[in-house]
C-alpha cells in the first residue's frame, strides 16, 4: 500500500550564531545523488572562506539514499545530527548544507551538535515542506439526473475536482486519496441506481500549497 510522504518542495536558509561561530543552512530540493553534489558544489564556492561546509541528504519516497559528512570537523559531531533532524522531520528529496565561520571559541562535542543540528531546524522554519498523498484520478460519466447526488458525496468527502465538462452527459474528473477509491466507487453507484461510469485513472501524488492542488507522478 502506497503511503503519504513529506518532500521538501520550495529552499529556505536559516543561521545561528553559536560563541561567535555562525552556521548558516542552506537547503535545496532534489531527487537525486547528482543533483545533491551539484548542490553541494554551489554552495562551498558560495560560500569558499568558510571553515566547514557540512552537509546531508535523504532520497527516495522512503527515505532510502541518505548521505552526511563532517567536512572536517569531529566525527559524528555535524553530518549525523543534520541527518538527524531531516530523518526525525521524516521529509525527504531534500539536501541541506550548514556552512560554520569559525569564531575562534572551541564548541566542543556537545556544542557542535547543537549549532549543526540547531541551525537545520532553524532553516527549516523558512522552507516550503509538501505532504504528499497518494490518490487516483476517477472518470465519472453520469446524466444530469445524477449529477446533484454525486457532488453531495464529492462535497461531503471534501474531494477535489479537477476538470468539468457539461455536454450532453456531465464528465467529472476528481481527485481521490487511494484509501477511499472503493467506497466512493459504491457510494456513487449506489446513489445514482447504476446510472454511472467510472473509470480509475492515473496513479499519482498530490499536495497542497497555498491553496493550489500540485501534481506529482507517481515515480
Amino acid at each position: 500500500m502506497r503511503k503519504a510522504y513529506k518532500i521538501l518542495y520550495k529552499e529556505g536558509t536559516g543561521e545561528l550564531t553559536e560563541k561567535k561561530s555562525r552556521f548558516i543552512a542552506s537547503f535545496c530540493p532534489v531527487k537525486t545523488e547528482e543533483e545533491a553534489q551539484a548542490f553541494i558544489e554551489e554552495t562551498r564556492k558560495k560560500y569558499w572562506d568558510a571553515s566547514h561546509n557540512c552537509y546531508a541528504w535523504v532520497l527516495g519516497k522512503n527515505g532510502e539514499g541518505k548521505r552526511c559528512s563532517d567536512d572536517g570537523e569531529p566525527s559524528q559531531t555535524a553530518g549525523k545530527p543534520m541527518l538527524d533532524v531531516l530523518e526525525g522531520e521524516e521529509i525527504v528529496n531534500i539536501c541541506v548544507v550548514v556552512t560554520r565561520y569559525f569564531g575562534g571559541t572551541l564548541l566542543g562535542t556537545g556544542g557542535l551538535v547543537r549549532a549543526y543540528s540547531g541551525a537545520v531546524k532553524e532553516g527549516l522554519k523558512s522552507c516550503t515542506v509538501l505532504t504528499l498523498i497518494p490518490a487516483r484520478k476517477l472518470l465519472i460519466d453520469t446524466d444530469y439526473n445524477g449529477v446533484g447526488r454525486i457532488q453531495y458525496l464529492l462535497g461531503q468527502l471534501k474531494l477535489i475536482t479537477l476538470n468539468s465538462e457539461y455536454t450532453d452527459r456531465v464528465m467529472l474528473t476528481v481527485l481521490v486519496p487511494d484509501e477511499e477509491v472503493l467506497k466512493l466507487q459504491t457510494d456513487i453507484t449506489e446513489a445514482t441506481g447504476g446510472k454511472v461510469v467510472l473509470e480509475i485513472c492515473d496513479s499519482i501524488y498530490y499536495g497542497m500549497h497555498e491553496k493550489e492542488v500540485l501534481l506529482f507522478p507517481e515515480g
